[in-house]
């Protein structure tokens, strides 16, 4: 067969083709487990961080071995051991029908159109009881949902920080999210005010001369739907389809 023959150049394509493929297959088989434990490892780096506990240099399962994890029941706001804490997987559960429930449009503001009926929380106790407790967010900015962590103080009130790990936000403007400042100046902001939820995110600058100004968060410039967003979805989770019932309890000791 001639070199410049037609049928040799799709022979020598297609040949590239298949080799290329079992390659890549290959690859992406073999570095799964890997790619698993990175995965498995930004988590527990990202709820660390949004608690304000990660530090550099020391590795990231060390420092994780001060938290505890357990499973929620958000119906009822009492720890469960109804399902696998080490198995479950949250996101998965919130697409199952089996394991979540759909939200009327009119109660579902972060627009998370179904949720779960477990989530996962995640713990530091010490002596004294709970000093910081790590819950689950999530709701609909501007251009994505977006995932991350929110951490209350032991009064189950101070917020101890917050972060995202996923979203899809514009870079400049809803990407601010993860700007540092930001998410800095969440840190000490009552999520609760004489037993109401009061924490909300501003579409300007809180006045920290007016009463309130301790629960009221910036609102990212030229972001207002990404700024509307971030309130609803944390206002959602802190409020009573949310962890608030959960909340009560532990201020109770109930749960």
């Amino acid at each position: 067969m001639a070199n410049d023959s037609i049928s040799k150049t799709f022979g020598v394509a297609l040949t590239l083709c298949f080799i290329c493929a079992v390659v890549v297959s290959t690859a992406a088989v073999m570095l799964r487990p890997t790619q698993e434990v990175n995965k498995l490892l930004d988590l527990k780096s990202n709820i660390l961080a949004s608690a304000g506990l990660l530090q550099e240099g020391i590795s990231i399962e060390t420092q994780f071995e001060q938290i505890s994890t357990r499973v929620v029941d958000l119906e009822t706001g009492r720890f469960t051991d109804a399902v696998d804490v080490s198995s479950y997987d949250q996101r998965k559960a919130s697409k199952d029908p089996a394991l979540s429930v759909a939200l009327d449009p009119k109660r579902d503001p972060a627009k998370i159109k179904r949720r779960e009926n477990y989530a996962t929380v995640y713990m530091v106790e010490g002596e004294q009881g709970i000093e910081k407790i790590i819950l689950p967010i999530r709701g609909y900015g501007l251009w994505s949902t977006l995932y991350g962590f929110l951490a209350l103080e032991a009064d189950l009130q101070t917020v101890a920080g917050i972060g995202f790990y996923e979203h899809t936000e514009t870079p400049g403007l809803g990407g601010e999210i993860d700007n540092k400042r930001w998410k800095a100046s969440w840190k000490g902001k009552q999520a609760y005010s004489q037993g109401e939820l009061a924490i909300t995110v501003l579409k300007g600058r809180a006045d920290l001369s007016r009463p309130g100004a301790e629960s009221q968060i910036d609102g990212l410039a030229g972001a207002t739907l990404t700024t509307r967003g971030v309130d609803n979805l944390v206002r959602y989770w802190l409020g009573d389809q949310g962890f608030r019932p959960l909340i009560n309890h532990l201020k109770a000791g109930e749960a």
